[in-house]
């Protein structure tokens, strides 16, 4: 798969899985993380292994990260976004969203979709709205101990 990389000033931004600094995103997800505490960094890996992934540099440090889960024709489920708290505040989260948008292989996508409990302000700049029809939203969850996985 060919890879992007998008440069601002002492920034960039890239989709080379081989760039990731996968410790660093297993620690704030499993750590730092409201929606994502515990899991195994094995999962990580795994998740990151079968999305298409942002991940955001400040010069070689990681210093934030974001996933998709889509078919690059039909659908995308927008996860595991994240800017380290020492970087926050910048514009970066703004960036990583255009970034994410322009993307190629995300054009002409019917469904984008996410959760989120603390950055409406953010994806509501970028066309996501509550849906339109939650009557036909349906879920399974799973409940899931990642300290026993």
């Amino acid at each position: 798969m060919r890879t992007a990389i998008i440069t601002n000033e002492a920034y960039s931004i890239t989709t080379n899985i081989d760039k990731l600094d996968i410790q660093m995103i297993h620690q704030y997800l499993s750590k730092e993380s409201y929606w994502a505490q515990d899991i195994p960094l094995k999962m990580v890996k795994k998740s990151i292994e079968n999305s298409l992934n942002f991940g955001i540099f400040h010069e070689k440090k990681q210093i934030g990260f974001a996933r998709l889960i889509t078919d690059q024709t039909t659908m995308a489920y927008l996860c595991d976004v994240f800017i380290i708290e020492s970087y926050q505040k910048k514009g970066l989260s703004s960036w990583l969203m255009q970034t994410i948008m322009e993307h190629t292989k995300l054009q002409g996508l019917r469904l984008w979709f996410l959760f989120t409990s603390s950055a409406d302000w953010l994806y509501e700049k970028y066309g996501f709205t509550q849906p339109g029809k939650p009557e036909l939203y349906m879920e399974k969850r799973n409940k899931i101990d990642y300290k026993n996985v």
